[in-house]
């Protein structure tokens, strides 16, 4: 008998998801290059547009609200242009609640990219990537709890973009009290505080992180090393064009993804921890979790620049997957 039938995602719509980290304006420039100025050896720019998209953690609630669930955003921003324009930004997505802490003195993430046709010539990074202080930190905490008591989330992203919003004790005490209430905790790390969350349910760095912290070796053996020190549930390492290394404490897989003509990488990890965070909380296995995540994530890259889950294209390309 055969049981195998075409794969479609649940609906996401009765899950709060609370969303921690980093949030920057991801601006793109773009313009045509037909001439090479006479000052300097550099192309020229005739600008055509500009556009700002949110980006960073808030690029992650954006994925989820794009998948219909329910958003809270915490994060911090500076008290400047950029800042208010991020906010403003924010208020116009529904279903997406945000909770900004403004701290004076800094200077709000804008990352800018010059492009010409599909090709970018240039990013300029305007930042502050400071430690935030024992002060904004609490600060910070405070208002996740405030969060937690009003309308507590079943699961919360922790998105690093080491730009000095997660400093390590405000880590610690985020997992802790999440643990505490029972609420899954999902981790998107940078090399900065990598191995900061203890406790955490699933633990989502990148091919390049993992060798970065624990040097070259078997996906096997960084999930030991991983659980001995984070003694966490899922890991879950992304593997680029290679797809996706799941081991769930029992067994470790990888899960190969499909060849794609890839246009910009750019906001891929957003898209897969937010489409593994919701399968996970629904239960899903973890071959059908690694399929929504390998597919979500291919097709973000084969859009330019940073852009969030199409649900009904993610839908239409799974249902044509026999499982």
């Amino acid at each position: 008998m055969n049981n195998k039938a075409n794969f479609f995602l649940p609906d996401f719509s009765d899950l709060h998801i609370m969303v921690i980290g980093d949030i920057m304006i991801d601006r793109y420039i773009s313009g045509s290059v037909r001439r090479i100025s006479p000052e300097a050896p550099v192309p020229v720019l005739e600008l055509q547009d500009t556009e700002d998209r949110l980006g960073g953690a808030a690029n992650v609630a954006l994925n989820l609200q794009s998948l219909g669930a329910q958003v809270t955003l915490l994060s911090i921003i500076g008290a400047d242009d950029e800042g208010e324009n991020l906010a403003t930004k924010l208020d116009t997505i529904t279903n997406l609640e945000h909770h900004l802490v403004r701290v004076n003195k800094r200077q709000t993430t804008v990352k800018t990219r010059v492009i010409s046709g599909k090709q970018q010539i240039v990013r300029i990074d305007k930042e502050d990537t400071n430690d935030i202080n024992e002060e904004v930190s609490d600060m910070v905490f405070r208002r996740f709890e405030k969060c937690l008591s009003q309308n507590p989330p079943h699961g919360i992203i922790i998105q690093d973009y080491n730009k000095g919003m997660l400093v390590e004790s405000l880590i610690k005490k985020i997992i802790e009290s999440a643990s505490q209430a029972g609420i899954a905790t999902f981790v998107d790390p940078k090399e900065k505080n990598f191995f900061a969350y203890e406790g955490c349910t699933l633990f989502k760095p990148n091919k390049k992180e993992v060798q970065s912290a624990l040097g070259i070796i078997s996906y096997d053996e960084a999930d030991r090393i991983l659980r001995q020190k984070l003694g966490h549930k899922i890991t879950f390492i992304t593997l680029g064009g290679d797809g996706i290394y799941i081991n769930d404490g029992i067994i470790g897989h990888q899960y190969p993804t499909k060849s794609r003509a890839i246009t910009d990488v750019c906001g891929a990890g957003d898209s897969v921890i937010s489409i593994a965070a919701l399968c996970y909380l629904k239960k899903m296995p973890m071959d059908y979790l690694a399929l929504a995540a390998n597919t979500a994530g291919g097709q973000v890259c084969q859009k330019p620049g940073v852009v969030s889950i199409d649900l009904n294209e993610l839908n239409t390309e799974l249902s044509q997957t026999i499982i």
